[in-house]
């Protein structure tokens, strides 16, 4: 079997705790910037807290396509807001971890965002891990999930001006 050992990792032109809460907010499925490739429900205790869970929903061709979906279940083993949160995939198609670390750069004007997935394809995904690259779709979707993140925070609305 295959192990993905997957680092992503980017800047956010925004303080750690915009980037905090807009990840808990994405993991809670009330935000759509990880879509149209993740999509993401929260499970009984939210995913900010020890113990809770997401349940993740993978769609290689986008939310609005066919194919295949792949679901796995994340559940939170340790959480420092604003900095770091860790998971375990237990039940679904991975089992391993994936770990989210927010380092403020520029006097917390930007934020060094890292994702570190480690898991293991299990069931029918040991199949399709041996027909495609799922290492380079993870990192894709990941690299545009993150710029949509990073879009979703810097975009301001613009402000009427007067006319007078």
């Amino acid at each position: 079997m295959h192990t993905y050992d997957i680092i992503n990792e980017t800047i956010i032109h925004a303080p750690t705790e915009h980037v905090w809460h807009a990840l808990i907010a994405e993991f809670n499925g009330t935000t759509t910037w990880w879509t149209p490739h993740n999509t993401f429900q929260p499970g009984t205790t939210s995913p900010e807290h020890i113990g809770g869970t997401t349940h993740i929903t993978v769609h290689p061709k986008g939310n609005t396509k066919g194919g295949p979906k792949i679901r796995f279940t994340a559940t939170t083993t340790h959480t420092t807001p604003n900095r770091h949160l860790a998971t375990d995939y237990t039940h679904g198609a991975f089992r391993g971890h994936a770990t989210y670390t927010l380092t403020p750069l520029h006097h917390n004007t930007q934020t060094r965002l890292t994702m570190h997935f480690t898991a293991t394809p299990h069931g029918w995904l040991t199949l399709l891990a041996k027909l495609t690259n799922i290492g380079t779709q993870h990192s894709t979707a990941t690299h545009n999930a993150f710029t949509h993140l990073n879009t979703h925070l810097t975009t301001t609305p613009t402000t009427p001006r007067s006319t007078r």
